[in-house]
């Protein structure tokens, strides 16, 4: 399938999974994309300081939230559209030569690293809010599962072919997976909020690592140097039971929050002929 057929699939089951959920594993979904060593080095050493975490942190923010939301909530032009913003942007993001790891943002198998760590947290933010995929539920889940790798460029085919053939391929990724000193105390940064720029309280950042732990495969997370006991486990399942009733009983626009608010922003942005990155 085209990246420009992908542009046309059918998201709507998918969609199930942009939730509060998939707002609050986000951390933790970047310490999985990040742990291939070429895409932790790609993002810590990116020239494009205009588009990053730490050079630009609200931009960032709205746009790695905005490409999320035109995956599962867009259309096909707005889609195509937001893809073609973001490999303007990636253009740039290339190694140097003879550097280790050698990386560029358009290889195809980084890029299907990052939209499988993407689908990961779409899954489970799903099973979450309303129990396991079973069946051809979860296939068809699976299968629309692609757009996100699609949005990078990724080319359909690589997609694993259904969702057991997702699961060896996720599991050999965890094996290869390699955080390093350097790129673990760049995530360290990014789980404390220093790209702020001012104080933050003690107990948000006490929470935040521990959702990051909580959300985090066990494989990365001693990566990281995280601890988790299993009283924390028992703890983390109890809050993500709770918070799934309360998603459960959410009108659609507050469940879908932040993805709602973002596909506003960018059809206004589109409407009116504003670029998609700027501020």
């Amino acid at each position: 399938m085209p990246v420009g057929d992908l542009d046309s699939l059918d998201t709507s089951l998918l969609a199930q999974g942009a939730s509060i959920f998939t707002a609050l594993s986000g951390t933790a979904n970047v310490v999985m994309q990040l742990s291939r060593p070429e895409i932790g080095y790609g993002v810590k050493d990116s020239v494009v300081t205009e588009g990053s975490l730490f050079g630009n942190p609200r931009r960032r923010q709205r746009t790695t939230v905005g490409l999320l939301a035109v995956a599962v909530l867009g259309a096909p032009a707005e889609r195509a559209a937001y893809r073609d913003a973001v490999n303007t942007s990636h253009a740039r993001v290339r190694s140097a030569p003879g550097a280790a790891p050698a990386y560029s943002a358009f290889d195809p198998e980084l890029q299907r690293w990052v939209g499988a760590c993407i689908y990961k947290g779409f899954e489970e933010a799903r099973e979450y809010a309303r129990g396991p995929l079973r069946g051809a539920e979860r296939e068809e889940f699976y299968r629309q599962g692609m757009i996100f790798g699609g949005m990078l460029q990724m080319p359909a085919h690589l997609w694993p072919a259904d969702r057991d053939a997702f699961e060896t391929y996720w599991r050999g990724g965890l094996e290869q997976a390699r955080i390093d000193d350097p790129v673990r105390a760049y995530l360290e940064r990014v789980i404390r909020l220093e790209y702020l720029g001012r104080p933050v309280p003690a107990r948000l950042l006490r929470l935040r690592v521990w959702l990051v732990s909580g959300y985090l495969p066990a494989e990365l997370r001693a990566q990281m140097g995280l601890t988790w006991t299993p009283d924390q486990q028992k703890k983390f399942v109890r809050f993500n039971r709770n918070l799934g009733r309360i998603v459960r009983r959410l009108p659609g626009r507050s469940r879908n929050w932040p993805f709602t608010r973002s596909i506003r922003d960018i059809r206004s942005r589109l409407a009116s002929g504003r670029d998609l990155f700027d501020s």
